[in-house]
């Protein structure tokens, strides 16, 4: 069994439920208290900063190369926690839940309507029926949520109870049957009621890979996973807790499935960071962030080296060299990240509003000679052939043979001799004969622009 996170652990033991509250919301004030900072940083130095940034990005584009090497050998020593080990453990991790808990507050602040069935992409009939049928459901309160997770609980308890015990009075399997029931009821009941979730999630997945029904239906795996082993003791709301799940059995599908050349499930869960990473400060900062940006947005620095770099922008004072080197190093992991995310183009992609040609046709082949090439070629080729038909027949015929001049396959003396009925070494006598033909000034002046 995979190995359960030591602060995963010891989170379990936690009852309080204000106490965990409060250290989520402390900690999405700080981040968005902080966003806000940096934005003003980037606001007030305005023209001077995006020179800097732009001169940063073009030094930093050039040395990409040799960071990379040096990143990758890094990573190779790095124990990284992985997307695959987070769909393995028996629970994820606080850290994780709390920044998915800040992301889902900032996404009800927006009060963006997720079952707007007028929405383009859930135009699909299939789609409109599902989501009708799944908009008729009640939603849960936070109380019922926690007394249906309780008795989910309870009936996995009863039904492992119930398979290991070898011998049991008929009253006590009759209650462990009844817990059983009331907790299928149960998880049926919490499932339902959080279909919403699920099509919410899914929809910030579109148009990489996967339909929104398939992705629906991965992301119903992970909500039937959430429900299994959900436990209100540890502080989270079901959504959080739920969000979570369904966001690696999407990822885990997209991964799989989506792309025409497969990327490790943890990158795929690090491109979608970027990708909100982007979107939060293209609006923030009213342009695309840099790779600098990015690097801070998305926490691939230390608490430290941010509050140095925030510091330094806010009062225009140098960066400390080994930051700046630290900021860059982070600069050339998303850059990195942004081509690893860069879709396969089809060679058969329809170009232009009639769609009568294909990107292939637009792409240099190199192995064809270029047009002052095949003219060259083609001038030689005719410049060869008049000076061949001023010798003899069977001149012009064993040259041909010799040097593969017809079929591009030159052949021996013997082979030439049998094809003549003579012995090789008359061959031989006549292949030197036209040769001192073909150096005489009056012909070989023909080729000599060419040789040169």
């Amino acid at each position: 069994m995979a190995r359960r996170s030591k602060r995963s652990e010891e989170s379990l033991e936690r009852p309080s439920l204000e106490s965990s509250e409060r250290v989520s919301k402390s900690s999405g004030h700080r981040e968005a208290d902080r966003s806000r900072r940096r934005g003003e940083a980037l606001g007030e130095r305005g023209p001077d900063l995006r020179k800097e940034t732009l001169w940063d990005e073009l030094a930093g584009m050039a040395e990409d190369d040799e960071e990379i090497e040096e990143l990758e050998e890094e990573e190779e020593e790095e124990e990284d926690f992985t997307v695959d080990r987070f769909f393995d453990l028996e629970e994820p991790p606080d850290t994780e839940l709390a920044r998915v808990e800040e992301e889902l507050e900032r996404e009800a602040e927006q009060e963006e309507d997720l079952l707007d069935l007028e929405s383009p992409e859930l135009t699909n009939d299939p789609v409109r029926m599902y989501l009708r049928e799944i908009g008729r459901v009640d939603l849960l309160t936070e109380e019922e949520e926690k007394a249906l997770a309780s008795q989910v609980q309870s009936g996995v308890q009863a039904r492992k109870r119930l398979a290991s015990a070898e011998a049991l009075d008929p009253a006590e399997r009759e209650q462990l049957e009844r817990l059983v029931e009331e907790g299928k009821r149960a998880e049926q009941r919490l499932v339902e009621a959080n279909l919403r979730l699920v099509v919410s999630v899914a929809k910030r997945y579109l148009g990489r890979g996967m339909g929104l029904l398939d992705l629906i239906q991965e992301g119903n795996i992970g909500l039937l996973r959430a429900v299994e082993k959900f436990d209100p003791r540890r502080g989270y709301k079901f959504s959080t807790y739920a969000t979570w799940w369904i966001r690696q059995a999407i990822s885990r599908a997209i991964a799989d499935q989506a792309r025409t050349v497969r990327i490790p499930v943890h990158m795929v869960e690090t491109i979608n960071r970027l990708a909100r990473a982007q979107r939060r400060l293209a609006q923030e900062l009213g342009r695309d962030a840099t790779a600098r940006e990015l690097a801070l947005e998305m926490d691939l620095l230390s608490d430290e080296d941010r509050a140095e770099i925030e510091d330094a922008l806010l009062n225009g004072r140098p960066l400390d060299p080994a930051v700046d080197r630290r900021w860059r190093r982070a600069a050339v992991k998303v850059r990195r990240i942004i081509r690893i995310a860069q879709e396969p183009m089809s060679l058969e992609t329809p170009i232009g509003s009639e769609e009568n040609s294909y990107l292939g046709d637009f792409i240099e082949d190199e192995t064809m000679p270029g047009p002052v090439d095949a003219a060259s070629k083609q001038l030689l080729k005719e410049q060869m052939q008049s000076i061949l038909d001023s010798l003899t027949d069977r001149e012009r015929k064993v040259l041909e043979m010799r040097f593969g001049l017809v079929d591009g396959q030159g052949h021996t003396l013997e082979e030439v001799g049998k094809a003549f009925g003579v012995t090789r070494e008359r061959i031989r006598q006549i292949e030197a004969k036209a040769l001192r033909k073909l150096r005489h000034p009056l012909r070989s002046r023909k080729l000599r622009d060419y040789l040169s």
